[in-house]
């Protein structure tokens, strides 16, 4: 078992995840122990089945854990009931989801502002400018007034990018960003990622582009519910646990570059 850095921002400890089903208990995540510091950019990598999805929803508090503790910005995440949880997740993580989880009713800029309504982050005045402004940034400009079915998958998944950084989090949560972009929008995704990490943001990225992966500071590699390897790269500079505990209690806004700026 590594040890457990004072400044970790992200504190697993012996997370175990048993599934019942029909025949019989599946062990989804067998006993993980991940410590990820302010300002990391981690690459999650596995085959389908490896327990990545599960590591996301236990640590986003979506799921509970069979066992084990989760701490995240020193909040241990079993002392909040369900109406605290999902206060304190909008306010802390910006959650990419796989396959979106845009509302159809909305249009793209209204699916961005909606956390920001759902926990009162920012001006109402400054909603809306914000909302166009992230999704400026992630090259959907001409599209904030279009409904999430008359838009491509790669562009459900860029708006969803943008709705995640509404609340300017301290941590961006990302399953497969990039599994339904093309290799240029992957691209651009990937350094709106890094200019995020190089502003302060923590992120954790889920994907099965190796590429990418291996252009990460960390990855962390799943197998059958374990992490079977490491590896660390250089990356940028960390921040201290209570720069982040601030920013999860006061959010600020902040300016991204744009994916143009970025390619």
């Amino acid at each position: 078992m590594t040890s457990r850095p004072v400044s970790a921002l992200i504190d697993l400890r012996g997370i175990t995840k048993v599934f019942s089903t029909p025949a019989g208990p599946f062990t989804a995540l067998g006993g993980i122990d991940l410590q990820i510091a302010p300002g990391e950019f981690v690459a999650v990598v596995g085959q389908s089945g490896s327990g990545k999805s599960t590591l996301i929803n236990v640590f986003t508090g979506i799921d509970h854990p069979t066992a084990g503790e989760v701490i995240v910005a020193g909040t241990r995440l079993r002392d909040l009931d369900e109406g605290q949880m999902a206060q304190w997740r909008g306010r802390t993580m910006g959650i990419v989801f796989q396959f979106f989880q845009l509302l159809p009713a909305l249009t793209l800029a209204e699916n961005v502002m909606l956390p920001m309504d759902l926990c009162r982050i920012h001006p109402p005045a400054e909603r809306q400018e914000r909302a166009l402004h992230l999704l400026e940034q992630v090259g959907l400009a001409g599209d904030a007034d279009r409904f999430p079915s008359a838009v491509s998958g790669g562009q459900q998944q860029r708006a969803a990018i943008a709705r995640a950084l509404a609340n300017d989090p301290a941590i961006v949560v990302a399953d497969e960003p990039t599994g339904n972009l093309d290799s240029r929008a992957a691209e651009s995704i990937f350094r709106l990622f890094e200019a995020a990490v190089a502003e302060g943001k923590t992120i954790l990225m889920v994907t099965h582009d190796e590429e990418l992966a291996a252009r990460a500071p960390r990855t962390v590699t799943l197998a059958d519910g374990l992490i079977v390897s490491e590896t660390t790269r250089p990356g940028p500079r960390q921040k201290s646990i209570n720069q982040v505990s601030d920013r999860a209690r006061i959010p600020v806004r902040g300016r991204l570059r744009t994916v143009k700026e970025t390619i």
